[in-house]
């Protein structure tokens, strides 16, 4: 698959993650934040590997393969820039895709489960000054996401949902923390259920 579009102006949500497996919680996130956010596109950008993770993932062509197979939007991309980029980190993810896509503005999107472990994340608080960031409620989350190092950190730029839809125009450091509707898969369950003996 060749680079995805965007034109100058548009406004991408960047899902990133290993995608091990993909499932309907993270379609649900996708739509959510399509709606909330009033994002021309969303890119899921399947990892080549996590690198806070100590496992290694299945094969990435296998994950994009599934990704593929669950996410039908015709705004939505399955990508593995990434792996093109030759970046691991976000930051430095983030950081190419800039240059590649000069003018297109980027939102970061995550689940609160991953704001709760943000500050573990290699050179986090330069991922807040280079794009706004939407956080989306996950079972259990709420707290450990609002309570968390990065939240008390930035704790002054964080704004109220009602100005979700403007996300994306906001100069960062801006985020917001989105309630919605929950499903209760995961990626871990899910690698549990399917590694068992």
């Amino acid at each position: 698959m060749g680079r995805p579009w965007a034109k100058p102006g548009q406004v991408v949500g960047l899902l990133g993650g290993s995608f091990d497996p993909p499932h309907a919680g993270h379609v649900h996130l996708t739509r959510e934040a399509m709606k909330r956010l009033d994002l021309d596109w969303v890119w899921w950008l399947v990892s080549p590997g996590n690198p806070i993770k100590a496992h290694a993932p299945a094969p990435l062509a296998r994950r994009m393969a599934a990704s593929r197979a669950i996410m039908h939007h015709p705004r939505v991309r399955i990508t593995d820039l990434e792996a093109h980029l030759g970046t691991r980190a976000t930051a430095d993810t983030l950081a190419a895709l800039q240059r590649a896509y000069p003018g297109v503005r980027f939102v970061w999107l995550m689940g609160a489960d991953n704001l709760a472990g943000f500050h573990k994340w290699d050179r986090w608080p330069s991922i807040l000054a280079r794009v706004p960031v939407a956080v989306l409620a996950r079972p259990g989350q709420r707290l450990a996401a609002l309570c968390s190092p990065a939240a008390r950190r930035f704790d002054r730029e964080r704004l109220a949902p009602g100005a979700a839809r403007g996300l994306g125009r906001k100069g960062p450091p801006a985020w917001v923390y989105l309630d919605m509707p929950m499903r209760p898969e995961s990626s871990t369950a899910l690698r549990a259920v399917r590694d068992a003996p």
